[in-house]
């Protein structure tokens, strides 16, 4: 047996080679520095809210965010930590540990590379809507959840993983809150939702057109470090919890491993790999949409791209990584036409590491908890709870259950649930369309008894098949079945066409096939129930019947 052909190793760097000017140069230029800018406070808040240390998100924002770009099958995505991650690595870390998150994180890499070269990137398509809706929505609520302890200034409370166990947490000591947390939070997020925003679809004029050429996220944090720094609010700070940010890449360093830690790690490994595969092709597909004079992205060569940076990102200290929607669209707006802009982006926050990474201390946690609650409410599709009554019962569903074992137990889970379910509800419905009803033939011989078989004869509708024999009429000689509208048969669909026959013959009744479409017939030959039927079972149309059986 040959062996697959793999995906070719095709960077979209690659078509850069001809063509590209100075002025496209300038354009990603000036794009790749608005989207730096606009990455340095969430790459912060994403890693610090992962439970990792802030210099560990800046640095698989500048690792993975430069490999994605150099190596990626799209023009335009931006890669980096995503919120999709926050949750999971959370889980992940409390569970096992920085090593083995690392671990996983790099064998995730792995699979995704796998997936790419093994050209299996349009697999993630198939994932139903409901099911990435619903658990985008439940992790959109267990980020916003989790930032509520720095919200509300509850430094030195220890919190769980889990929801419940957070609920419990937070109820127990909100009444210790920190009103200038709150505040710091609430300004925060005034901040990002009523900064202007020139979006392409409105004109702004004066100051308000100067102002939405600056990001919503970095006055926030920088107007919330300069009053904690000046007025010395009472605040918890990236200083004072993690001492500040090295002036540098971490070091290079493989994460230790053990076998029995291994051993752990598939259904980690597995997570990260799904949720990484599916927030970059679906991130990808938004860019196709916003840039329909650039080329479409190539799955395949995505999740390559996304394989190589996630098993790199580890060995310094990085975060899992995937293509990143607010940072895409945001590239996109400045002007991006290539990888070269996202290229830009990675090297700019590298220069801000290495020359801002004191400033840092001042950072205060409750202006990034605030960010990462207007994060979460833009990842999640709320608009869909309220268009639920629009869909049939499979979707809603789909979508409820998902997004409700999201938030009560974890994402594993839920895609998984998920997905069963998906398939149960396809296998029912299509068994339902699947149809045998009498069919109008004109004047056929005495006792012959017409059928139209209609949709797809597979294992979830033979029931209707093997019912068959007992519904006949008296005095049935032969049994005749229209077969033009029968779309597809699977092997279940020939063994009960089989038993069916044999049960007939027993009483004498004969089984007659007409107007087989090409794959039941090839299936029919290959089983050799058309060898048992005989030639004369098997005929073009009912009208070449000129006599019974």
């Amino acid at each position: 047996m040959p062996l697959p052909q793999l995906h070719p190793f095709r960077p979209r760097m690659l078509a850069l080679r001809a063509g590209y000017s100075r002025q496209r140069f300038l354009a990603d230029l000036g794009a790749g520095l608005t989207v730096g800018i606009v990455a340095l406070p969430l790459a912060l808040a994403f890693a610090i809210a992962s439970g990792l240390r802030p210099e560990q998100g800046l640095a698989t924002a500048i690792v993975a965010g430069l490999l994605i770009s150099l190596f990626g099958g799209s023009s335009v995505q931006i890669g980096g930590p995503a919120g999709a991650f926050i949750v999971v690595v959370y889980g992940i870390l409390q569970r096992y540990g920085l090593a083995n998150l690392l671990l996983a994180t790099m064998g995730a890499g792995v699979l995704l590379f796998a997936m790419g070269a093994l050209k299996l990137g349009v697999l993630v398509r198939y994932i139903p809507v409901a099911i990435v809706t619903g658990f985008t929505n439940g992790i959109a609520v267990l980020i916003a959840l989790a930032q509520l302890k720095d919200a509300l200034g509850l430094s030195r409370v220890p919190m769980p993983a889990d929801f419940f166990g957070q609920i419990g947490v937070l109820s127990a000591h909100a009444a210790g809150f920190n009103p200038w947390a709150v505040a710091t939070t609430a300004a925060a997020v005034t901040v990002l939702l009523l900064w202007p925003k020139n979006i392409g679809q409105q004109a702004l004029s004066g100051v308000r057109r100067w102002m939405a050429l600056l990001p919503s996220t970095v006055i926030a944090l920088v107007g919330a470090t300069l009053a904690t720094a000046l007025l010395d609010l009472p605040l918890e700070t990236i200083g004072s919890r993690f001492g500040g940010i090295p002036r540098s890449l971490p070091a290079l360093a493989w994460p230790d491993a053990s076998w029995e830690g291994l051993r752990q790690l598939v259904i980690p490994t597995l997570t990260l790999a799904l949720l990484g595969a599916i927030e970059s092709l679906l991130c990808a597909r938004v860019a196709d949409k916003l840039t329909p004079d650039l080329p479409r992205h190539d799955p395949n060569q995505e999740l390559m791209a996304q394989g190589i940076a996630n098993l790199v990102a580890p060995l310094f200290g990085g975060m899992p990584a995937t293509g990143t929607i607010a940072r895409t669209v945001t590239n996109i707006r400045a002007g991006a036409t290539s990888p070269v802009a996202g290229i830009v982006h990675a090297l700019s926050l590298l220069i801000i590491l290495l020359v801002a990474a004191p400033l840092a201390v001042h950072v205060p946690l409750a202006a990034l908890a605030g960010i990462l609650l207007v994060v979460a409410w833009n990842m999640g599709d709320w608009h869909e709870f309220a268009r639920l009554r629009r869909f049939n019962f499979t979707y809603r569903t789909l979508l409820v259950g998902t997004f409700t074992l999201t938030v009560v137990t974890d994402l594993t889970v839920a895609v998984e649930v998920g997905l069963i379910a998906s398939c149960v509800f396809f296998v029912w419905r299509m068994g339902q369309l699947f149809t045998i009803s009498r069919f109008d033939a004109g004047v056929l011989p005495e006792g012959v008894v017409a059928y139209e078989l209609y949709g797809a004869l597979f294992f979830g509708a033979v029931g209707k098949i093997e019912a068959l024999a007992e519904q006949l009429p008296a005095g049935t000689r032969a049994v005749v079945f229209e077969m033009h509208r029968l779309i597809v048969m699977d092997t279940s669909g020939v063994e009960a066409l089989r038993e069916l026959h044999r049960t007939l013959a027993k009483r004498s009744v004969a089984l007659v096939l007409a107007n087989i479409n090409a794959q039941p017939l090839d299936l029919l030959r290959r089983s050799g129930l058309a060898a048992e039927l005989g030639d004369a079972a098997i005929v073009p149309s009912i009208a070449d019947l000129k006599s019974a059986p």
